[in-house]
């Protein structure tokens, strides 16, 4: 799938098979996130891979969305050195989600409502931030998967977006027209 396809197409998935993904295909997820630029190449990241169910149990405890952690295949949590590098870890989780959609996988990002309690769980030294949790699997029938073959014009013709030109300024920001 080539780059623009996997950005115009890209959906959350929620809902995931209990297949486990390969190690090879969950090698090159996180090889995308390593790969990621970052402010002054600082690459301020540290990247948890849970797998173990009774793990991701415990970790969802702590998360906006259980449900969607302890029905993953696996999840990766993106711990950062500070507040400051939240924009970095942004760039790194999308990033990791296209390579896997790109590769068959679904995501979602997610969050923790107590970072501290999450970041003890995971046995991060303290301070560290988590600004988002990455589930994967294989989608479950009925959720959105990739398609490697689709026209990327057609996949954005069908997504709700507004229009690009209610979007797109050009040298000055110009309100919307009053109806």
């Amino acid at each position: 799938m080539d780059a623009y396809l996997a950005v115009v197409s890209k959906r959350e998935v929620r809902q995931y098979t209990t297949e486990p993904i390969p190690e090879a295909t969950l090698t090159r997820i996180l090889q995308a996130g390593r790969a990621t630029g970052s402010s002054r190449n600082r690459q301020p990241w540290a990247f948890v891979v849970v797998t173990d169910k009774s793990h991701l149990a415990a970790l969802s405890r702590h998360a906006y969305s259980p449900g969607n952690l302890t029905g993953c295949a696996a999840a990766v949590v993106v711990a950062v050195e500070g507040d400051r590098d939240r924009f970095d870890a942004g760039r790194v989780a999308q990033n990791m989600m296209l390579a896997a959609w790109a590769l068959g996988i679904g995501s979602c990002p997610n969050g923790f409502t107590d970072e501290g309690a999450a970041g003890a769980a995971l046995g991060l030294p303290a301070g560290m931030r988590l600004p988002t949790v990455l589930t994967l699997g294989r989608p479950a029938p009925g959720a959105p998967r990739p398609r490697p073959g689709a026209d990327p014009e057609r996949v954005l013709g069908r997504v709700k977006r507004k229009p690009l030109e209610a979007v797109v300024h050009r040298e000055q920001y110009r309100p919307p027209a009053s109806a």
